[in-house]
């Protein structure tokens, strides 16, 4: 049987992977629940973009929460 890998469901994992993965689930939840409070509480004026267009993008995994930190908003001028 070459090739083709089973993927691991989670009673085949050793306890450090379940760690590892909840781990990485949490962090990744953070940034979303992170981002979408940004764009709700960020005026429109202070996102470069549609609001509604970073919002759907911040639910690609680690991708879109970040890239709207990075260049979604605005540096203002203080």
């Amino acid at each position: 049987m070459h090739g083709k890998k089973k993927k691991k469901s989670w009673k085949d994992m050793t306890p450090g992977q379940r760690v590892g993965v909840l781990v990485v689930g949490a962090g990744q939840l953070a940034l979303l629940v992170a981002a979408q409070r940004s764009i709700s509480k960020t005026p429109a004026a202070q996102i470069r973009g549609n609001k509604a267009v970073w919002r759907a993008a911040s639910f690609i995994n680690f991708f879109g929460p970040l890239s709207y930190f990075l260049f979604g908003r605005r540096r203002g001028t203080a």
